[in-house]
C-alpha cells in the first residue's frame, strides 16, 4: 500500500487562522499534501486542517488560509449586525 498523503511544514501551524472561503476561524493543526483523486489520474492538493471553537476540525485549501490577526474580521461584524 502506498502513502496517500504527507505532512507539510507551515509557518502558521498551531496558530489562529481564518479560512477566507468561509470566514471560519480556528487553530491550524496540520497541512497535508493529500491525494484527492480516486481515478487513474493522480491529483494532489495541500489541505489545511483547522480546529474550530467547537473542537471539530474542517479542511480547506491551504491557499485559503491566512493569519486571523492580520486582517479585520469583516464577516463577524456583518453577522453581528444581522442578529441585531
Amino acid at each position: 500500500m502506498t502513502e496517500q498523503y504527507e505532512y507539510v511544514p507551515h509557518r502558521l501551524l498551531r496558530r489562529r487562522v481564518r479560512d477566507i472561503a468561509s470566514g471560519a476561524e480556528g487553530v491550524l493543526m496540520a497541512v497535508i499534501n493529500e491525494k484527492v483523486s480516486d481515478t487513474g489520474i493522480e491529483h494532489w492538493m495541500e489541505l489545511a486542517y483547522i480546529r474550530g471553537a467547537s473542537g471539530r476540525e474542517f479542511t480547506t485549501a491551504i491557499d485559503n488560509v491566512e493569519s486571523a490577526y492580520d486582517q479585520p474580521q469583516t464577516d463577524r461584524r456583518r453577522r453581528d449586525t444581522r442578529s441585531a
